[in-house]
């Protein structure tokens, strides 16, 4: 018991430290995401070098023999981080974007199946090219001459506005860029229907009368802001990420790459690089087993990039060669990024505890398919996480059941030995063992459900199918706090009643703390998204049910044990006594009854031998004789 005590106060202890430091840092971000609108202007002042591909890439290319041709690339050639060109706009059944024809930049992109946060009328802009705040897809070429993301493009047509017709499967935008020295570079937008990947195409034709060897680009510019409407209490992770099958899923941190401490794999013929906040991603996705190259870096203050490299290979002249990049720009939805590429799954950020959550998301997704309500779908997860944990709950409710009954016992043993602590402890310990409770017993199943109760809480925390998921009534958003806080008011309660189904501790200051605990978590859950409050609560109420009737059980039980101990002292009480007087004599009598039967003994031996001795027998039998007197009568027979 004490150790379970020592274990809910340092898991109190440390939720106050995560508490705090979510504070201090919603009062006093870091200072690379404190920027204000002229400090952002100031900045897009600053030269964007363009990417330069290493030693490994190049060399794959040039043994050829052919010159990658990348001599005249200037990494500080453009003044401007955005300049601003036309606007193109393109509407389809899932996304509504914007490229400007200054780069060929997809410079805003919203999702027309979430809402913003800010106007549920609105989509939530995943790409947006604003002063304080910015996410861009870019995209271009390496090589002398080439068209970049610093080039002026122009539409091969003359409308601006593309729309998904019904019984379209895609729109094109094409984009052309200047032709210089005989080179014609078109650079192609494919969106598709019911899909958030954006093909990116350059078609490059050689009208010149050398080859050339050209690389192609393709990256994420964007600040390090945490994206509008997240939760102070629960963060997740912003910022780079990317995967190869060698190394697995890999975070990018924004403040490594301000220390330039950032590792990461560059080489590789396989995997993908993302720009990762919560509930929505962007990400370059190259075909498999062809050769790449990964950067991240830092251009400025709360500016950073991060993409991939690819060659397009050696285009003679006369000849047309095409490189195509897919895009996706949509939710974290986690069935779906695993058909597009292997790992993609991984940028759901489940934490370490990955291996437990998945499946609990699998299940959840499983009972939404029966219910179609995610509220409902959260509630039978719980019962079945509480069912399968069911024996190791019992069990622990069994040994604090067994604890509450003992407890009067536990405290007359600690007053007893107050001033003697190891001797208390001794006693106590000898008092387990002879009441056969393990006072651990209500700690260890405890110990064992954290690690999936933690992963069940990270599940629902980046389960994008939240987002603006109702339950019912004023809940209809179960990825943002109760508005009404009507679900913290009831969690906070029912920590109160199963704290008053624990037992009592026999030390004042931890009975205070446990007192207090209820509260502060309560506290917490105010700020925690209804779904997660949803998910404690029903598990509270499952628990406080089960602990109830564990406790009823064996209070039931033990004070049948005293009633049958009472009744069996009365009945051994009462009746023996009575019998005791009758059957067993106190010592006196016995000597008075062993003394009148030597005197009948010699009265009957003198009347035979002198029948005239009757005063002597009438004396003897009208005093009650002494043992000194006995003695002596016995002597005088024994003589005659």
């Amino acid at each position: 018991m004490e150790t379970k005590k020592l274990v809910l106060i340092i898991i109190f202890s440390t939720s106050l430290l995560f508490l705090w430091d979510a504070w201090q840092k919603e009062l006093y971000p870091p200072s690379s995401q404190v920027m204000s609108g002229a400090a952002s202007n100031s900045a897009n002042q600053r030269h964007d070098p363009l990417p330069v591909p290493g030693d490994g890439l190049t060399s794959s290319v040039e043994e050829s023999g052919i010159s990658a041709g990348i001599e005249g690339v200037n990494p500080t050639v453009t003044p401007n981080l955005f300049t601003i060109g036309e606007k193109i706009k393109i509407t389809t059944d899932m996304v509504v974007a914007e490229i400007d024809t200054a780069g060929g930049d997809i410079r805003q992109l919203g999702l027309l199946k979430h809402p913003s946060r800010e106007d549920k009328d609105k989509p939530y802009e995943l790409l947006l090219d604003k002063a304080a705040r910015f996410h861009v897809a870019q995209s271009g070429l390496i090589g002398d001459k080439l068209p970049s993301h610093k080039t002026k493009y122009t539409l091969d047509s003359n409308n601006y506005n593309y729309e998904l017709e019904p019984g379209q499967n895609k729109v094109v935008v094409r984009l052309l860029a200047p032709e210089v020295d005989g080179i014609q570079v078109a650079k192609i937008f494919t969106f598709h229907r019911g899909s958030y990947v954006i093909d990116v195409e350059f078609e490059i034709v050689n009208h010149s009368d050398t080859t050339i060897i050209p690389f192609s680009y393709f990256q994420m510019l964007r600040d390090a802001n945490e994206p509008t409407g997240a939760g102070a209490m629960v963060q997740s992770y912003t910022g780079p990420a990317m995967y190869t099958e060698a190394d697995k899923f890999l975070k990018i941190k924004f403040a490594d790459l301000d220390k330039n401490k950032a590792e990461y794999p560059t080489n590789a013929d396989n995997g993908w690089i993302a720009m990762l906040e919560h509930y929505f991603l962007t990400a370059w996705l190259p075909a498999q087993q062809t050769p790449r190259e990964f950067y991240a870096k830092r251009l400025a203050p709360n500016q950073y990039t991060a993409g991939v490299i690819a060659p397009v290979g050696a285009i003679e002249a006369g000849q047309t060669k095409n490189i195509t990049m897919p895009f996706y720009a949509g939710p974290q939805e986690q069935n779906k990024l695993a058909e597009l590429a292997p790992g993609l799954e991984l940028t759901v950020d489940y934490g370490w505890l990955t291996v437990l959550a998945v499946p609990l998301f699998w299940l959840l997704s499983f009972y939404h398919s029966w219910v179609d309500n995610w509220g409902l779908a959260i509630i039978l997860l719980t019962l079945t996480v509480k069912l399968i944990f069911f024996p190791l709950s019992a069990a622990g409710y069994r040994s604090m059941a067994k604890l509450r009954v003992v407890t009067p016992k536990l405290q007359r043993i600690r007053e007893q030995y107050a001033s003697d602590r190891q001797r208390m402890h001794q006693a106590m310990m000898e008092f387990y063992k002879e009441e056969k409770i393990n006072p651990m017993g209500g700690c260890l199943p405890i110990l064992v459900q954290i690690p999936v109760f933690i992963a069940l809480f990270w599940t629902l925390m980046a389960a994008v199918e939240l987002r603006y998921a109702p339950l019912a009534l004023w809940i209809t958003d179960m990825s943002v706090p109760d508005p009404y806080y009507v679900l913290p008011v009831i969690m906070g309660i029912s920590m109160w009643i199963q704290s008053k189904l624990s037992p009592t501790p026999a030390d004042p200051i931890q009975a205070k703390v446990m007192q207090i605990m209820p509260i502060a978590f309560s506290v917490f859950f105010f700020f925690f998204p209804a779904g997660l409050v949803l998910y404690s609560l029903c598990n509270n109420i499952l628990s406080i049910t089960q602990q109830w009737q564990i406790t009823r059980m064996y209070e039931n039980k033990a004070d049948a044990d005293a009633n049958k101990d009472k009744s069996k002292k009365k009945r051994k009480n009462k009746p023996e006594p009575a019998a005791e007087e009758l059957q067993l004599p106190s010592p006196i009598d016995e000597e008075i009854n062993s003394q009148k039967e030597e005197v009948t003994t010699v009265t009957s031996t003198e009347q035979s031998e002198k029948p005239q001795s009757q005063p002597a027998t009438t004396i003897i039998k009208n005093k009650v004789p002494t043992k000194a007197k006995s003695n002596t009568t016995s002597k005088r027979t024994r003589k005659k």
